[in-house]
């Protein structure tokens, strides 16, 4: 924002109290100078600078607007930090960046096996759960050149502008793999099913399919979507298996029948969408039934669908009778998400709706709706952990790749 001086009538009130005398004669005139400007607001500056680079866009001036954000941060004293209006886009301590791999790297040979994630701006959680994936992908398939890719450019220029690390999103993968000659090229998503995510990949793939002379999408972590609730995979069975078996161990019980018969309900928290592939929450529910984890429920950020909304899996806990829960994410990576709208100790995220129950905002309801009594802080915990970081979830990526590195 710009800031000017006072009026003409203020400037000469000044002038007249520091006890000068200005002289207007009879047909002459009064001179004064020309306001000057102010200098910027930094907090504003910066403000503005962290806004052009949240776009889900890359453009010729990103890369500058990058570098512009974090030297308009860097700029600020402590006290101006914490003004802005997000005080932790570059002050929040997420782990150490120098020890992710964006693996965007030349000279590569002629088969690629281009790994696509959503992304995350958790430096920690990338390198665990992203870099778990990819590094299981190496292992496995050594004499193919594993690369990244990421969707969303959002978190690609926060990782950027605050890290310095540069990842590539799909069309810059795609024309590097191009670029480096790539003849094979193998795409592994990490994404939790059919979604809208993997649509916008595989339309981007399509676009420069005949720049290869050959290409393959590999199936998402859950495989097919199936036609209901019912019409479940063996890829959900597995995913199902794997996550509750680390919920499990990280509670250090002895089974998932041990944590119900202590009164212990594991709630695995999703993202949700609109999509029609949200019929994957539903029979991911089914499956674990199916299984005989009776004390395992499925839930989603969005609520979508509906009955995995927070008041609606907190009622279904609450009727089935249990009095603890493990507060766990059913998502590839432990972001965002895992860390603000599941584990925050504050109004808004499924911990602080579980131990302390009240009003939760639910999308779409014309007003909060009433959860009822919490648990209390004792009674819920939350095991901060991405689905990637998991043994069995990572072979599971492997043996998709391999379905089509090996036709």
């Amino acid at each position: 924002m710009i800031k000017r001086r006072k009026s003409l009538l203020l400037a000469v009130a000044f002038v007249l109290a520091l006890g000068l005398t200005v002289l207007v004669g009879c047909g002459g005139s009064t001179e004064s100078e020309e306001p000057e400007a102010a200098a910027e607001d930094p907090v504003a500056v910066c403000n503005e600078a962290i806004e052009a680079i949240q776009v889900q866009e890359r453009t010729d001036e990103t890369d500058a607007q990058c570098t512009a954000a974090k030297e308009a941060y860097d700029a600020l004293t402590d006290e101006q930090k914490e003004q802005l209006d997000d005080p932790d886009y570059f002050g929040l301590d997420t782990g150490d960046a120098s020890k992710d791999d964006p693996l965007n790297q030349d000279d590569i040979g002629e088969k690629e096996l281009l790994v696509v994630s959503f992304g995350t701006s958790f430096n920690d959680s990338r390198v665990a759960d992203i870099g778990g994936i990819e590094k299981a992908l190496a292992e496995a398939y050594s004499d193919w050149s594993v690369r990244r890719a990421f969707t969303a450019q959002i978190i690609i220029n926060h990782v950027q502008a605050r890290d310095g690390e540069k990842i590539d999103n799909m069309d810059q993968a795609l024309q590097r793999a191009i670029d480096n000659g790539v003849k094979t090229l193998v795409v592994q998503p990490t994404h939790l099913m059919h979604g809208a995510e993997y649509d916008e990949l595989v339309a981007a793939v399509d676009k420069v399919k005949d720049q290869f002379e050959s290409v393959e999408v590999a199936e998402p972590l859950l495989g097919e979507v199936g036609a209901d609730a019912s019409d479940i995979n063996e890829d959900k069975e597995e995913a199902s298996k794997a996550v509750v078996a680390e919920a499990v161990k990280d509670a250090k019980a002895d089974s998932i029948d041990a944590l119900a018969e202590d009164g212990t309900a594991l709630v695995l928290m999703g993202h949700g969408t609109s999509h029609v592939a949200n019929i994957t929450y539903s029979q991911m529910q089914k499956q674990m039934e199916e299984l005989g984890y009776k004390n395992v429920f499925i839930g989603t950020v969005e609520g979508n669908p509906p009955e995995t909304a927070l008041p609606e899996v907190k009622k279904a806990v609450e009727e089935a009778g249990y009095t603890k829960v493990i507060l766990r994410p059913l998502m590839v990576v432990a972001g965002d998400h895992a860390n603000n709208d599941m584990a925050a100790d504050e109004e808004g995220s499924w911990y602080y709706g579980f131990a302390n129950g009240g009003e939760f905002e639910v999308e779409g309801a014309d007003a909060p709706v009433d959860i009822g009594k919490g648990f209390g802080a004792d009674n819920v915990t939350c095991q901060i952990a991405g689905m990637g970081r998991i043994a069995d979830i990572q072979k599971m990526y492997v043996d998709h790749s391999g379905a089509c590195i090996n036709k």
